[in-house]
């Protein structure tokens, strides 16, 4: 095989391998003049959702490398969050102090939420994102049951702002005014017209770090010899369902935290909903940079929010330019985020059926020639 034909061969293969990432430079690269904005209204707002989502995406990545795949259930850690705000809003806390405290209260329910999670998919190995993607569903009407009627009845709910008018369950919408942008600004800058929020983004290279540095610990050694073949890990004595039990737990615990920063820069909580659609758009935005089930890195993280969000931006103003409608736009961006999950998981189960089968013809070649080899020796 002449140069030419390895290089082309090369290039066809880091097509395959990026081909979500590259479709979605390509929809941003048409929906950005047609949209009309600025560069520094697109910077300011891409700046600011880096710092929104971040850190809850970074939390996807431990679970990826303990062989669990895309962690559905990180849903349970934003609504341990969820409730850890409500509960410091009615006791009337303010700015940093209230977030602090929020994640203090909410940590013993994320973990308990996650040893939960966690020894519900060790029951369905090979299942475990369909699983974890029903177990969102089961927590969540536990949740409602909590906000619905139990906060204000039997959790002490003492604020009306924040209560139903019959006397128990939450509103629709809380206000976290009193943290909005807290931490954000906690050290301002403004760069290109645009404000950058320093803090939010220090703690997310802290979380960066944190990752790198739990790779090469044992624990982090483990998860990757477990994602990669359990049985083998298991051989070498590792203990593979307390090691797939306690990813799931730090995946929620870093969840939950992200909630917490995500709330204080949208500065409200919609009760039943703010949870709901996290884990889709998290896990859509990670696919979107070049992840997949079963590899993924924090450079596909910021590639992926990057290009994810400039297409959120820029898609309805598009549409609208191109046909008046800009529901359009809204429907595209929605239909984009489910169609690229599906593209993701249908080109990874292909790739995991092609490597499959090239290995069984492997073997098969390599039996022939053995069969071949003896009899010659006995002839």
């Amino acid at each position: 095989m002449n140069e030419n034909s390895k290089r082309s061969i090369n290039f066809i293969e880091l097509l395959k391998n990026n081909s979500v990432p590259i479709m979605f430079v390509v929809i941003c690269a048409v929906c950005i003049p047609l949209s009309g904005f600025s560069p520094s209204y697109l910077f300011n707002e891409i700046m600011t959702r880096i710092g929104r989502n971040s850190f809850l995406i970074l939390s996807l990545l431990i679970p990826i490398m303990a062989g669990m795949g895309l962690n559905f259930g990180m849903t349970l850690g934003a609504m341990a969050g969820e409730i850890g705000l409500i509960l410091v809003c009615d006791w009337q806390i303010v700015g940093i102090p209230a977030m602090v405290l929020a994640i203090i209260i909410s940590i013993p329910i994320a973990i308990g939420l996650g040893v939960f999670c966690g020894k519900i998919l060790n029951m369905a190995k090979g299942r475990e994102m369909i699983t974890s993607y029903i177990m969102s569903f089961f927590i969540n009407g536990i949740y409602q049951l909590v906000v619905l009627y139990m906060m204000g009845s039997i959790i002490p709910i003492k604020h009306t702002t924040i209560k139903l008018p019959r006397g128990y369950g939450i509103r629709n919408t809380v206000s976290l005014l009193s943290m909005r942008q807290k931490l954000d600004k906690l050290i301002p800058l403004k760069l290109f017209g645009a404000d950058i929020p320093v803090m939010t983004f220090i703690i997310v290279a802290i979380l960066c770090f944190f990752i790198i540095w739990f790779r090469k610990t044992k624990l982090g050694q483990d998860m990757r010899a477990v994602g990669q073949d359990m049985q083998v890990a298991g051989d070498a004595g590792i203990d593979v369902e307390r090691t797939r039990i306690i990813s799931i737990v730090i995946s929620t615990i870093l969840a939950d935290i992200g909630m917490v920063i995500y709330l204080q820069n949208m500065g409200n909580i919609a009760t039943y909903s703010s949870h709901s659609q996290i884990g889709m758009f998290c896990i859509a935005a990670l696919l979107v940079g070049g992840a997949s089930v079963d590899r993924a890195s924090i450079g596909n993280v910021f590639l992926g929010v990057t290009l994810f969000h400039m297409m959120f931006i820029v898609a309805p103003a598009a549409g609208a330019k191109i046909t008046g409608d800009s529901m359009l736009g809204e429907y595209f961006r929605v239909f984009v985020s489910y169609a690229v999950i599906t593209v993701a998981l249908v080109m990874y189960e292909t790739k995991k059926r092609r490597a499959r089968s090239q290995v069984g013809e492997q073997l098969r070649l390599e039996q022939e020639l053995s069969d071949k080899k003896q009899e010659a020796a006995q002839v």
